[in-house]
């Protein structure tokens, strides 16, 4: 059982906001640490600034791309919590015991053909995936509807055949 799309991305934001928190400190203690070579290199007369272990080291882009990662990192997770929702599948649906020994092979595909739509389909559908006239249908439709496996329901001109 995998977690919870929403979960990943509050741990994933959480995990950013501790790195970024963690960088903070690391780029503090390293601007105070340069500061103070910096310092001593400027009182020597001897030393020449450009030649500064400070300022030839690249630490300090490191950082920065370290912060840049931990942002997109942190977008990711919000992205996660807040925009992407993978959608569940649905449960299958249990419909009401079918004795199939009772139904025709055209009745029996009809359930068949239902059962795969999720357990409702147009009757206009029903018509062009089965092959069977419009008068055809209707009669089959009003046996299986007497026989209480299915019901229609009117929407505008068309009607939608239901498993119960």
């Amino acid at each position: 059982m995998g977690l919870n799309q929403g979960i990943w991305g509050y741990t994933i934001m959480g995990f950013s906001v501790v790195l970024i928190i963690v960088l903070s400190l690391i780029k503090s203690n390293y601007d105070e640490q340069s500061a103070f070579v910096c310092d001593i290199v400027s009182k020597d007369p001897a030393f020449d600034m450009t030649k500064c272990p400070v300022h030839q080291s690249k630490t300090s882009w490191y950082i920065t791309l370290s912060f840049g990662f931990a942002a997109l990192i942190l977008a990711m997770g919000i992205y996660f919590s807040f925009f992407s929702r993978i959608p569940l599948p649905e449960p299958k649906k249990e419909y009401a015991n079918i004795d199939a020994s009772k139904l025709d092979e055209e009745e029996k595909s009809i359930c068949d053909k239902l059962k795969e739509n999720n357990g409702s389909m147009y009757q206009s559908d029903l018509i062009k995936q089965t092959g069977y006239t419009k008068v055809k249908m209707t009669r089959l439709l009003d046996k299986l509807e007497s026989k209480g496996i299915l019901e229609r329901k009117r929407r505008g001109m068309t009607n939608i055949a239901v498993l119960k």
